[in-house]
């Protein structure tokens, strides 16, 4: 019997509990992906799941990914690609409009409702909402992520989100699993607030809301440009075994806000089957 490891961070070293079902029905073990006891080797398979804290200490992630070749999903081309939301600017496909702001480089001119991040980050974390009345709270919080070493990106704030929310499609296997519906996370100005403070993987303390997302439906239109997303990923670097797109709807039409390929949350306990099928994509990979 295959022995397959569900990848998590030491925070959650039982997992997170949207993993468990897929999980049982694999007999899959959960192991902290930077722990330096365990022998790798031993998997026949890893499944990148909850490993949440990659963000700050993207580099020595990407290595231990590589280091496992073609037994891990998603693919680590793939992984390293991903984990760095410049990747938006090489899509295809309708994004968000995105500028970078690289360390030492000068901040470019804010015009309306913006929204600043980390091309490195996750959770919400030193990711901020800023109308012309708080720019300068904008450039503050460039000028920090820039001081820490990271490149920052500044988009428009897309106003159909505050209204509409997002839509997030799941693919598993390459095939749309389910699809999810996500409240706005930046419904204040300024930086959203931490759930901890003092831990620098902190997540932003709006994603425990318990309604935030929700099981979903998706009009045509962004089922179309889920899959043109999808199919980019799945032509340049294989069939993904999971992939969410992340979906706002902007001026012309659907716009891609993310893609998530590293370690997204699949939502796999709000839609019935969703396990299921998850599992079963993980037995036809080991299969092949």
């Amino acid at each position: 019997m295959a022995r397959i490891a569900f990848a998590t961070c030491d925070r959650l070293a039982d997992g997170f509990e949207d993993d468990h079902e897929a999980a049982r029905l694999v007999g899959a073990e959960f192991v902290v992906w930077n722990d330096p006891d365990v022998d790798w080797s031993a998997y026949d398979h890893v499944v990148i799941r909850s490993a949440w804290d990659y963000t700050i200490q993207r580099e020595a992630f990407v290595v231990w990914v590589r280091s496992l070749g073609d037994r891990v999903s998603n693919a680590p081309d793939l992984v390293a690609f991903n984990s760095d939301k410049a990747y938006l600017g090489a899509l295809g496909v309708p994004t968000v409009p995105t500028a970078y702001v690289v360390p030492g480089a000068e901040a470019p001119q804010l015009r309306g409702e913006v929204v600043v991040k980390p091309t490195v980050s996750a959770g919400g974390r030193d990711t901020g909402r800023f109308d012309p009345d708080h720019h300068d709270d904008a450039r503050e919080l460039i000028s920090q992520i820039n001081a820490s070493g990271r490149v920052a990106m500044v988009q428009p704030y897309v106003e159909g989100v505050d209204a509409a929310g997002e839509t997030a499609v799941v693919f598993i296997g390459g095939e749309v699993s389910h699809v999810l519906h996500k409240k706005p996370v930046l419904r204040e100005q300024g930086t959203a607030a931490l759930l901890d403070p003092d831990d620098p993987a902190s997540e932003a303390a709006i994603m425990h809301d318990e309604d935030l997302v929700t099981a979903g439906d998706a009009a045509p239109e962004y089922l179309d440009l889920a899959n043109a997303a999808h199919g980019e990923l799945a032509a340049r670097f294989g069939l993904p075994l999971y992939v969410r797109v992340d979906l706002v709807p902007g001026p012309a039409g659907p716009v891609v806000m993310e893609i998530e390929a590293v370690e997204p949350c699949l939502y796999l306990d709000l839609v019935p089957g969703a396990a299921e099928r998850f599992a079963a994509a993980i037995r036809a990979r080991l299969e092949r």
